[in-house]
């Protein structure tokens, strides 16, 4: 056991008896809390106390059973039972950690870039502020993914940590918790509703003492998106719409509950595996898919081709559809970060509106004249 460690065991076992002198006081407390509302997220709930907030986080990934309670420390001159709590949280957190790219957004404009100080895997970053902390050597390099260094994590003593739930990061929770490092669960993935993902930087903001931040950003995101949806909203004909990419033998498109169906659905496609029920990816074979969508007017999100005679070669049996015949193949690949991070899957969740406005310019230009998407590209011949 290292001193730091023991050394937080000492102070913690200190506070112990102050923590249950409180209790009373801590019950009001919770009483008097007050639930703010949230429009479309479902995974987590927030709560303001007197000097605190409480952040309970519901589907921090598939099938979670029980709500994991947090508290958000707001200059409050008490501290609960750590017992009824899975992490105490400082006020206005310093010093932070992430594991997602998609998390690294809600610093930005939370102008909380210059708080991050450790990411598993820093090439996956594209956002320029943080590219230039970390060209600066700002930010710790933690690892590759579930296999971040989490000796070197407790090193850098964070006053936050944000696990994300897609992956095996979970396995560091509990090590945090006994060397005294407030970690958190989020599961914005788990949203399936376009702003329901993009509301997650309002828990961000409850944990940095940016709420009202968050709310306002949130707000201008979701005022943005609802106005292209409805500008697609009365379109008669819609066009046909092919999804995914073969991966060793296996077609895999969208099911038709997910984030990435409810965006075609939202500017105005005929998604074609609509029948694909389920909020994850569909396992197809390619007679299927040919049967279904070979006259298809456009396809979209064709992995990481740089244009259509590399993804020919890839598979000569993608020329069979008509969308490759007449060009309509689009992806969201080609937009990358210095070091190769692709910045659909950084910014998209926070930023449905962009994704929305690209469809829409793809599947119906006349809506969107004077757009320039933003996201996804057309391939070319070669």
């Amino acid at each position: 056991m290292n001193f730091r460690f023991r050394l937080k065991l000492i102070l913690f076992t200190l506070l112990l008896p102050s923590f249950f002198s409180c209790g009373e006081k801590e019950k009001d407390d919770i009483q008097d809390l007050k639930e703010i509302q949230l429009s479309y997220s479902t995974g987590f709930s927030i709560f303001q106390g007197d000097g605190f907030k409480i952040i309970e986080v519901k589907k921090g990934y598939p099938n979670q059973k029980t709500p994991i309670r947090y508290w958000v420390n707001e200059g409050h001159d008490h501290l609960p039972n750590i017992g009824d709590f899975e992490a105490l949280i400082p006020a206005f957190p310093q010093k932070i950690i992430l594991t997602s790219t998609t998390q690294v957004p809600h610093l930005d404009y939370l102008d909380l870039s210059q708080n991050l100080i450790g990411f598993p895997n820093l090439d996956l970053i594209s956002s320029e502020k943080t590219r230039d902390r970390i060209e600066n050597g700002m930010v710790e390099d933690l690892g590759s993914g579930a296999q971040a260094n989490i000796e070197r994590m407790i090193d850098l003593e964070p006053d936050l940590v944000v696990i994300s739930t897609l992956g095996e990061d979970m396995r560091n929770l509990e090590i945090l918790k006994k060397a005294g490092i407030p970690a958190v669960l989020n599961g914005e993935y788990v949203e399936q509703h376009p702003l329901g993902r993009a509301e997650w930087i309002k828990f961000t903001g409850a944990l940095t003492g940016k709420y009202e931040e968050a709310l306002a950003i949130f707000e201008e995101i979701e005022a943005a998106y609802l106005q292209a949806e409805q500008l697609a909203s009365d379109i008669g004909q819609k066009p046909t719409v092919l999804s995914g990419i073969m991966y060793k033998d296996i077609w895999y498109v969208p099911g038709s509950d997910s984030w990435g169906a409810r965006l075609l659905e939202a500017a105005g496609g005929q998604y074609l595996f609509e029948e694909q029920k389920g909020s994850g990816s569909a396992q197809l074979n390619f007679e299927y898919v040919l049967e279904k969508a070979q006259d298809a007017a456009f396809w979209i999100g064709a992995a990481d081709h740089a244009n259509l005679q590399e993804m020919k070669n890839a598979d000569p049996r993608y020329a069979h559809f008509s969308s490759f015949q007449h060009g309509n193949v689009y992806t969201y690949s080609q937009k990358k970060g210095p070091t190769g991070g692709l910045e659909y899957f950084e910014l998209g969740y926070l930023r449905p509106d962009l994704i929305l406005k690209d469809l829409i310019k793809i599947l119906h230009p006349e809506l969107m004249e004077d757009y320039q998407s933003y996201f996804y590209q057309k391939l070319d011949e070669a």
